[in-house]
């Protein structure tokens, strides 16, 4: 069975960890969307394993690991989080990681653009991690930027560099930010190409051939639905189409190639960076915080925290087609008397089941909650989704009744063995 994994809130929702689970059943494990902006964070045997490009596949021997198309790659972060990983003992060989040859290219040049971006912005800036993503978006768009099948062609790529080097240091200096030497930017980028040169290919048709010979596909979704390009709370967005048609977009196989959808969430709602976030709660954030939790595992920020929103998780169901849920860290809330889940928003005296599309409608919404008991007690130790308590059972049954979407997996800790089939 393919399946896709999907993010439903606005990323960190476990991903990395419900796609490791699932690999043990997977031949190919694909990344189709974004970039080193994400963070998934694996922790297998006691041992921690962060991932922002690599698919989580490559912590498993005997898996095919595929960057696709609708990635854009930092080659030099990239080169350095594979040396990352082979100091951990994981083997990442041209047989375990294929690179789209059609994938676009991040510079160094992206990162600084990205940072004078959010200067320009002011007050009313991103929150971006700063790794040059939207930029790199932006010159795929723009019909300018570079692609790994460019390499190829030396000079081409040289002329190319010089010139957005150029273009970008005229933008750079304005703002006051560190300008760049187009020579020490092509050394840095063909020197860190020349590693990754044996992993490139055209993974479109390697795909297909695998589909085609019935083999089981696992799509990893990064970021989350509401940080889509077009289905998130714009302009506090990723640049790039994080739900389930962009792991067909992404990758270059078609939608009829997919049977399942895994939507992904936490038994609560969090949120890095700037943007609306209506369940947002300074308790359980300074909860969470003071358990060393709910920190950036690619920039190390706090996450906001929040009570549980099923406004946001029933659109997202939605424009995902989820066909089951995974909800993961459920122990974050082991050791409270009462939870609240958001059904609804108020706003301007009408009530939205549905997020709004206006801007100003979210400095205007005002969540409406219902109460559960919670269950005062530890789930980590859990092993089966019988084992659970009694309140928690009917914590997610609620969930998933509010969302449209059955329960598939639930999350009681970070390990690999803690994770429940329902």
């Amino acid at each position: 069975m393919n399946t896709i994994i999907a993010g439903l809130q606005w990323g960190d929702e476990g991903k990395g960890k419900i796609v490791d689970y699932l690999t043990s059943s997977a031949d190919v494990v694909i990344r189709s969307q974004g970039g080193n902006n994400a963070g998934h964070t694996v922790i297998t045997n006691g041992t921690k394993y962060i991932l922002h490009l690599l698919p989580s596949g490559i912590l498993w021997d005997d898996k095919v690991n595929v960057i696709g198309n609708g990635v854009v790659i930092d080659p030099v972060g990239l080169v350095a989080e594979i040396q990352r990983i082979e100091s951990q003992g994981v083997a990442v060989t041209p047989a375990k990681l294929l690179i789209s040859d059609r994938a676009h290219i991040v510079l160094p040049i992206h990162k600084e653009l990205d940072a004078a971006r959010e200067i320009g912005l002011g007050e009313h800036k991103i929150g971006t991690t700063k790794r040059g993503i939207g930029p790199a978006y932006a010159d795929k768009i723009n019909r300018c930027g570079l692609r790994v099948a460019d390499f190829h062609d030396s000079a081409f790529v040289t002329e190319r560099i010089t010139r957005r080097v150029a273009e970008a240091n005229e933008i750079l200096a304005r703002y006051e930010l560190p300008t760049f030497e187009a020579d020490a930017v092509c050394a840095e980028v063909f020197t860190a190409f020349e590693r990754l040169r044996p992993h490139v290919t055209n993974t479109i048709a390697v795909l297909h051939a695998a589909w085609k010979a019935k083999q089981t596909l696992l799509f990893e979704g990064a970021q989350g639905t509401l940080l889509d390009v077009d289905f998130g709370t714009y302009p506090f967005v990723t640049s790039s189409n994080t739900t389930a048609g962009g792991a067909c977009t992404g990758s270059g196989l078609p939608p009829m190639a997919i049977q399942r959808v895994i939507g992904v969430c936490k038994a609560y709602t969090t949120r890095v960076g700037s943007g609306p976030f209506p369940t947002v709660d300074e308790g359980l954030s300074d909860y969470l915080h003071g358990l060393g939790r709910e920190f950036g595992a690619t920039t190390g920020r706090p996450r906001g925290c929040g009570w549980l929103d099923t406004v946001l998780l029933r659109f997202a169901c939605m424009v995902n087609g989820v066909t089951g849920l995974a909800v993961t860290n459920v122990d974050g809330l082991d050791a409270y008397e009462t939870l609240q889940i958001c059904t609804g928003y108020q706003i301007g005296g009408v009530l939205h089941t549905l997020p709004p599309a206006e801007r100003d409608a979210w400095d205007q919404a005002v969540p409406v909650y219902e109460s559960l008991p919670g269950w005062k007690s530890d789930t980590t130790g859990c092993t089966r989704y019988a084992d659970l308590p009694a309140e928690a059972q009917a914590y997610l049954a609620r969930l998933a009744e509010l969302c449209g979407a059955p329960i598939a997996f639930v999350g009681v800790g970070p390990d690999r063995a803690q994770t429940l089939a329902v």
